[in-house]
């Protein structure tokens, strides 16, 4: 298969390779686990996957993962040691398949990082809806996203700053353009004209707020969904550096994939969560520069992207191992 080829601006292409390549080592030999918590929940078939989403659906427990190369989502359903191609490279023209959530109604969420999200039937893998960044603007890519108790989709942008919207009557409609929700630009710390800050969001059960995280800075914010007021949080025992996917419990605990310093950590929010505490961390080369994560009853199912391997970060060095999804327990 061919090296993953990209349709966004060569900006953000660049914007990409700085923000996750600094702490990597290229052409090193398979990793295998230290740490006894580690194992492989599956396999994805392919030889150049790089896996970037996952996404849980707790009514089936199958777990969706997507493709950032070529935009396949793969579906692995509960005891199977393999995925299946659940929708195939360039259904309905996607080019890459980023964030991952399942809907309380059962719908498979999936961001293309070249233009926006599209809305899935996981019952029959039809596209239900679809809503884009408007046509002309600048460099965008759009990453992760989260779902509120009311069905509603909030999105973040890595080289805008913006987070998106989009509200169930909008999915109802079935299109449209991505509405620009909150601008945390005045807020994130001076970067690159095109430079990364923004990647995974989450949202607390009570639908009050949102949280997401500058990855550069090692930053995490909070925007209360009542005031659209921005603030940041206060992070005590570390910082989010490098910090991909999040993963947010009910009981206010968020855990957190570090790509390149192949780290998981968990913290611990207030309960208004205006502050987090650092409580545990799991550093381990066979995370293989983990990309998001999703917590399920008795483990945490990590994606391992393998992006230093041949992948978006380093095209042309490195030959990945198989790509596997890692059960992680005791985080």
């Amino acid at each position: 298969m061919r090296a993953p080829q990209k349709t966004f601006l060569p900006t953000t292409v660049l914007a990409l390779t700085t923000a996750l390549a600094a702490a990597l080592t290229v052409g090193a030999a398979p990793a295998q686990a230290t740490d006894g918590r580690i194992s492989t929940a599956f396999v994805l078939p392919g030889a150049k996957v790089y896996p970037e989403g996952i996404a849980t659906d707790p009514r089936t427990r199958t777990v969706y993962v997507g493709s950032y190369a070529d935009g396949t989502v793969y579906r692995a359903r509960p005891g199977r040691p393999e995925a299946e191609v659940f929708l195939a490279s360039g259904t309905d023209g996607r080019h890459t398949a980023n964030g991952l959530r399942v809907d309380a109604r059962g719908r498979l969420w999936v961001t293309d990082s070249t233009a926006g999200v599209s809305v899935y039937d996981t019952a029959t893998g039809a596209r239900l809806a679809h809503f884009e960044v408007a046509a002309g603007a600048p460099a965008r890519f759009v990453n992760d996203l989260t779902l509120t108790p009311d069905g509603t989709a909030y999105l973040t942008d890595s080289v805008r700053g913006v987070v998106y919207r989009v509200t169930p009557d909008q999915l109802a409609a079935g299109s449209g353009v991505l509405t620009e929700a909150y601008d945390l630009t005045p807020v994130l710390r001076p970067r690159p004209a095109g430079g990364f800050s923004l990647n995974g969001i989450v949202s607390d059960r009570a639908g009050r707020y949102l949280l997401t995280v500058d990855m550069v800075e090692g930053e995490l914010f909070r925007i209360d969904l009542r005031t659209g007021a921005v603030s940041r949080v206060a992070l005590a025992g570390g910082d989010l550096k490098a910090a991909d996917g999040l993963d947010l419990s009910p009981d206010g605990t968020l855990r957190v994939a570090h790509n390149t310093t192949n780290t998981l950590s968990r913290w611990q929010l207030s309960a208004n969560g205006t502050r987090a505490r650092l409580t545990r961390t799991i550093t381990d080369p066979s995370l293989q520069i983990p990309t998001t994560l999703a917590h399920t009853p008795g483990r945490t199912l990590v994606v391992r992207s393998q992006f230093d391997k041949g992948g978006p970060l380093n095209p042309g060095e490195g030959t990945p191992t198989t790509f596997t999804v890692a059960s992680v327990r005791g985080l």
